[in-house]
């Protein structure tokens, strides 16, 4: 495991790229810690044309959502009074 800050990784990015195939690198900024995560191409092109699962079947719409947590903070503030 590596750690360096942003400006350790701007100066040899390249070597932190290479050096993420083999290890876990990370990049501190601030009060946040960023991790470098490689994956090759084709792992990546392969995620994009999977096919839809009971997953995507139990979705919600984003307006689904809105509603269900508005129902869900006002029970949670009402339960509160």
């Amino acid at each position: 495991m590596t750690a360096v800050s942003t400006k350790e990784f701007s100066a040899n990015q390249e070597k932190y790229f290479d050096m993420a195939l083999e290890e876990q690198v990370f990049v501190k900024r601030g009060d946040y810690i960023y991790h470098i995560l490689c994956s090759n191409s084709d792992a990546v092109e392969e995620q994009a044309i999977l096919e839809p699962d009971g997953d995507l079947r139990r979705a919600i719409s984003a307006e689904e959502l809105k509603k269900r947590l508005h129902v869900s903070i006002h029970n949670f503030f009402a339960d509160k009074q």
